[in-house]
């Protein structure tokens, strides 16, 4: 008797842990096919861009926007508390006039939870109720969502940076890539199960 419920608990354990395991990689692949490939031709203009720090092409993408009068002004979120404005000026000289009059640094986020906590604020702070978002493009998913969360009746528009590698090399021929992408799932799936169980944290 006992034997055989030790058997159907394993059984069931093991059945469990291979649905998981299946649930897990079909929702890494749909992952995979939110992450946009191409950048975006923008038409249109926000109040506001922001760029949340991390690979180097995306502030001075970022700037660049801004240069082009897509948006009032720029937010660039997740600073290091040393870093300086004239610091990333220098990334961009021929636009370093703009740090004088437009560009606002975040210093507090630490994650892109902060990123868009610190995005919240800054909205708020200057009224602004649409805005472009420029972040590398495999991270554009969480980090639309943790964003979407904070700011629910904004206009959110997403300008993904896409490297030369995502261009050039499907990410399952390279094994940096294919780990980086199921690093950022894991991330992607913790990110919306707390979001999940604390709903009140956004809005």
């Amino acid at each position: 008797m006992l034997s055989g419920l030790a058997r159907w608990i394993g059984f069931l354990t093991m059945m469990a842990g291979t649905a998981g395991a299946v649930l897990l990689v079909c929702g890494f692949f749909w992952f995979v096919l939110q992450v946009p490939t191409e950048e975006v031709d923008l038409r249109g203009k926000a109040d506001g861009i922001v760029v949340l720090t991390g690979a180097a092409t995306r502030i001075p993408d970022a700037i660049e926007l801004l240069a082009s009068d897509r948006g009032k002004r720029l937010l660039i979120t997740g600073v290091y508390r040393s870093t300086r404005a004239g610091q990333i000026a220098k990334l961009t000289p021929v636009y370093a006039k703009y740090f004088k009059c437009c560009i606002d640094l975040g210093h507090a986020a630490l994650n892109t939870f902060g990123n868009a906590i610190e995005t919240k604020r800054w909205a708020s702070e200057h009224n602004f109720n649409s805005l472009i978002i420029v972040t590398s493009n495999w991270h554009m998913p969480r980090a639309m969502n943790e964003l979407r969360h904070q700011l629910p009746q904004a206009t959110l528009i997403a300008y993904p940076v896409v490297s030369a590698k995502f261009k050039s090399d499907p990410w399952w021929s390279n094994g940096a890539t294919a780990k980086l992408l199921f690093n950022e799932y894991l991330k992607y799936v913790f990110a919306a199960i707390r979001m999940h169980i604390d709903p009140d944290s956004g809005g």
